[in-house]
């Protein structure tokens, strides 16, 4: 008994030690981040270490130590605590990510590719994680490889290698006539053949060179440029889209040289075409890949990006199909949207308007492209909000709609009413006092819309209808008395599917709430051979508003008498009972049941022969609450 009471007190006694010591631990963890913050990794290391000398087996403060050993460039010792705290927790995500960067560091990329195959293993949903950072990894390897060939290369001889540093060398020379720096930058960029001499003109301090020189700084720099420094400015644009075309390392260099934030955005205001075209071309190369627009994203100020860009609209020549192609990469990356909402209310919204309402006087085909990315940009909640509520962008939208209505547009114009009804669809999710306000216009505009020859057309119409309507009841009335329902029901006899969920929709939100609508419905698909069509939909959606709209219409006298030969108990029936992913199928199928039976008892007769009573029974629940 005293022994094992003895084994008790120690266990307690040791309980308490390590509780103190997980307390001082702590404090110390919280010493050493503070350093960490302030950039003192030093005395981050020496706080770290003091913590683990209180409690060895603590992972944070391996994998605090070895970020500050990283900062310190001790990427063995950063290693050597990875280790550690992956003894202490074998499934740590921060100590492989720590431990890769390090091998990284070192070169050992096949290390570093294991290390973050491991994070993946540990926790699948790191994909974007290890996506990033296998790409660093690869971009590194990469651009190790690149520059040891080009070294190889330049010892052996090879005439083009040695060229580059003769170049550099002679664009060092400092004070010289601009025109003499513009040559020979021309030279060099002919000198350009490969990735060799790509690395060799980094490798070689060649964006130092250039960018250190007072007189091609000055030149490239200038607000009014004079001839030579318009020559000197073509001539460098030349050289950066010979030197980065396809070599990411030298992307990024170039966008992290001094004054390059802002410089490309000045280049492409300049009003100068030639140097618009090129600075074009050179973005050109970024917006195209992945990496290179994750550069511009990190890199530049890309704020003015789309009110500067889309300017080019305006422009008859190359300029505007380059633009375009480029803000179509860019709305690819979230960063580049979220950096658009800054002055997109100011700037980009008047800009685009007045776009809009000049649409006959503008390269047709890329203001189609550039209504297609503000809708694209609307996939971000901010923007889409900011352009929903703004009564101008809607009064331009309608303009470019009345603009076709008459007929005879050119196939451009065509595509920009295409695009403009996209945009309007993806406007209309939002809810705002604008869209109430031009409620009525834009359905009578879409109601014209429909006699369209185009079924591209016909369908974004109805998109928009079937978005639009719901936020206003008079615009229900207008389309009504303008005999919408008829023309619904005739394009709903041969539409296909996209078409058709909209089109019922539409219908369904009209014949909610208006009787004229619903007698409409009945005299023009007789015996509702529409509606049962579209009940047999594979489509939950079309499915649920068609039933939706049977259920209204079966208030019209007769309208279920019309049915008794039909198959509609039992395929409201099977809806009804069924287990559609929307429960809304099943309860407006439900309701459109119990109104049928309700409003023709004859039915019932069908439904007892089907079993279907106790569906019946508890479909009467949603009748009564109708």
């Amino acid at each position: 008994d005293g022994f094992l009471a003895a084994l008790e007190k120690d266990a307690r006694e040791r309980a308490k030690q390590r509780k103190r010591n997980e307390q001082l631990a702590n404090a110390l963890k919280e010493k050493g981040n503070d350093a960490f913050r302030r950039g003192d990794y030093v005395a981050a290391i020496q706080e770290y270490t003091a913590g683990l000398e209180k409690l060895k087996d603590k992972q944070q403060l391996y994998t605090n130590r070895a970020q500050a050993y990283l900062k310190m460039h001790e990427y063995e010792k950063a290693i050597g605590d990875c280790i550690w705290a992956l003894k202490c927790n074998a499934k740590c995500i921060k100590a492989y990510f720590l431990m890769g960067k390090a091998h990284l560091a070192l070169k050992r990329f096949s290390e570093s590719r294991q290390c973050y195959q491991k994070i993946l293993d540990i926790d699948p949903q790191k994909k974007s994680l290890f996506k990033d950072c296998m790409n660093e990894v690869n971009l590194e390897e990469k651009r190790v490889n690149e520059e040891e060939r080009a070294l190889k290369e330049f010892q052996s001889g090879k005439f083009t290698a040695l060229s580059i540093t003769e170049l550099l060398q002679k664009l060092d020379k400092p004070d010289q006539n601009i025109l003499y720096y513009s040559g020979g930058i021309r030279v060099l960029t002919a000198a350009m053949k490969d990735c060799t001499e790509q690395t060799l003109f980094r490798t070689n301090d060649g964006f130092s060179i250039i960018n250190d020189n007072k007189v091609i700084r000055r030149g490239f720099s200038a607000e009014r440029k004079n001839a030579a420094e318009v020559d000197l400015s073509i001539s460098l644009l030349f050289l950066w889209q010979a030197v980065c075309a396809g070599n990411e390392e030298n992307q990024r260099l170039l966008l992290t040289q001094p004054d390059m934030n802002v410089q490309l955005s000045k280049l492409l205001s300049s009003g100068v075409p030639e140097i618009q075209k090129e600075t074009l071309a050179l973005i050109s190369l970024y917006s195209e890949t992945e990496n290179g627009r994750r550069l511009l994203v990190r890199h530049q100020d890309l704020s003015m990006w789309l009110r500067l860009l889309m300017m080019f609209v305006n422009s008859p020549d190359g300029r505007a199909s380059s633009a375009v192609n480029i803000l179509a990469d860019l709305t690819k990356e979230e960063g580049f949207k979220v950096q658009c909402r800054i002055e997109f209310s100011t700037a980009v919204l008047p800009l685009f308007s007045q776009l809009l309402i000049s649409a006959k006087l503008v390269n047709g085909t890329a203001l189609a492209r550039c209504i297609g990315i503000m809708g694209d940009l609307c996939t971000d909640g901010v923007v889409r909000k900011k352009m929903a509520d703004c009564q101008e962008c809607w009064q331009a939208c309608l303009k470019l709609v009345d603009e076709s209505l008459p007929g005879g547009s050119t196939p451009a114009y065509q595509e920009c009413l295409f695009a403009v009804l996209g945009l309007m669809m993806n406007l209309s999710l939002e809810s705002s006092a604008a869209i109430q306000c031009f409620a009525l216009a834009i359905s009578g505009r879409c109601m014209s819309l429909l006699s369209s020859k185009d079924g591209r057309i016909v369908t974004r119409a109805l998109g928009v209808l079937s978005r639009i309507l719901p936020a206003c009841s008079l615009a229900v009335e207008e389309v009504v008395k303008g005999g919408m329902v008829k023309k619904v029901i005739k394009i709903l006899r041969a539409a296909g599917q996209t078409t058709s969920s909209y089109a019922i929709r539409t219908l369904s939100i009209c014949t909610k709430s208006n009787s004229r609508a619903q007698e409409e419905v009945v005299k023009s698909d007789k015996r509702f051979g529409v509606l049962l069509k579209l009940l047999n939909s594979e489509d939950e959606v079309i499915v649920g508003n068609a039933a939706f709209c049977l259920g209204h219409c079966l208030v019209v006298p007769g309208a279920a008498t019309s049915l008794l030969n039909s198959d509609v108990v039992m395929v409201l029936l099977k809806h009804a009972g069924g287990d559609a992913a929307n429960t809304a199928v099943q309860e407006n199928a439900a309701i459109a049941l119990g109104k049928l039976c309700t409003a023709e008892p004859r039915h019932i007769f069908q439904l007892r022969e089907l079993n279907g009573m106790a569906i019946l029974s508890s479909s009467m629940k949603y009748v009564h609450s109708t």
